[in-house]
């Protein structure tokens, strides 16, 4: 077959995919209009992650799993603001990690509020001038982010979905050698996790100057043709700023796992993880006797982390299952005056 031959093909089926296409969105826009009329909310991560569990299973041509979801959340994306155009607020600022998480779920087309804050994020969704709100909760070298449950134990917002990003570093620059680099910009914490290639490259010799952001740091070093920006491939696209070197990082596994809040809850999808706060009388063995109930139910725990809010010690506790499952539930019960359920949503993955 001839090139010409094959491409009028692939125009005949970009045609009927648009057909479909649109045909979807009528549909969708049926029932973003039935939502209205109940106040139901847009977004149900557990329907997305069933679509994408029955495409995947029928599978049997050349997308991946990964060019499934790629290609399937967007398009969930463009439905929801079609649906229901709303918000969504980030620890900022602009091309940050949190920004990048966020259109990982929400797509392009959504509305972004950068906040500089964690508390931020949570006070606007509260207030609900925005629907939606991303923060980090850990990563794989630093650990909890304390803010994060600080806030969870403070607002009455629910964890409803959760985003892993992959976290990379470039060497950005306007110089045109190595040797015309004078000073990089770029976030403390970034600095550290680059310090082998910092190193390797005579970087520790220059000046290093930490700023707010490793957006900013692309920002600055867009406008210091002498200087260099430490920063994610996304904040140097923006600036367009040059990328000298990529995964410039120490560790090639650093993750950072973030959550979505919102003022609603999940109905079970069949792979969900539950996240609570958890405050334990002060007496000994009410741990142990807390956990033990766990063991007894079967249920595999996979996070528990003590935490200090307001002097006084709690703990953050996460599991495999929905907190209506009946086995949950029913420790849920017993132990109600002693727990604060956060949210059960699908999950993304077992631990980071």
């Amino acid at each position: 077959m001839t090139l010409d031959a094959l491409r009028e093909k692939i125009d005949h089926i970009d045609d009927t995919l648009l057909k479909l296409y649109n045909e979807r969105m009528e549909l969708v826009h049926q029932v973003g209009e039935l939502k209205n009329t109940t106040g139901a909310p847009i977004y149900r991560p557990e329907r997305e992650q069933a679509i994408l569990q029955r495409l995947k299973a029928q599978n049997d041509g050349k997308l991946t799993d990964e060019a499934i979801d790629a290609l399937f959340l967007e398009l969930f994306a463009v439905a929801r603001n079609l649906e229901r155009p709303e918000a969504v607020a980030y620890l900022g600022p602009e091309a940050s990690f949190t920004h990048q998480a966020a259109e990982s779920k929400f797509g392009a087309m959504s509305t972004y509020y950068p906040v500089a804050t964690i508390k931020g994020v949570f006070r606007e969704v509260s207030r609900k001038k925005a629907k939606f709100g991303v923060v980090p909760i850990e990563n794989s070298s630093n650990g909890i982010v304390s803010d994060t449950i600080s806030c969870l134990n403070d607002y009455d917002l629910k964890i409803i979905a959760e985003v892993v990003v992959e976290i990379h570093h470039v060497l950005a620059t306007r110089a045109d050698k190595i040797g015309d680099i004078k000073r990089i910009y770029s976030k403390d914490i970034a600095f550290g996790q680059c310090q082998n290639f910092l190193n390797d490259f005579g970087f520790d010799e220059v000046e290093q100057i930490p700023v707010e952001s490793t957006a900013k740091a692309a920002k600055m070093a867009a406008e210091d043709p002498e200087s260099a920006a430490i920063c994610s491939a996304v904040a140097a696209k923006i600036y367009n700023l040059p990328v000298l070197f990529e995964n410039i990082e120490d560790n090639q596994n650093n993750r950072t796992r973030f959550f979505v809040i919102s003022d609603f809850e999940n109905a079970p999808s069949g792979n969900d993880k539950t996240s609570l706060l958890v405050r334990l009388p002060n007496k000994p063995g009410s741990l142990v006797e807390f956990l033990n109930d766990f063991e007894a139910a079967n249920i595999n725990l996979t996070k528990i982390k003590s935490h200090i809010v307001e002097g006084i010690s709690i703990f953050f506790i996460e599991f495999n299952g929905h907190k209506d499952d009946p086995k949950i539930s029913a420790i849920i019960d017993k132990h109600k005056d002693s727990i604060k359920v956060l949210g059960s949503y699908v999950k993304e993955t077992d631990d980071i």
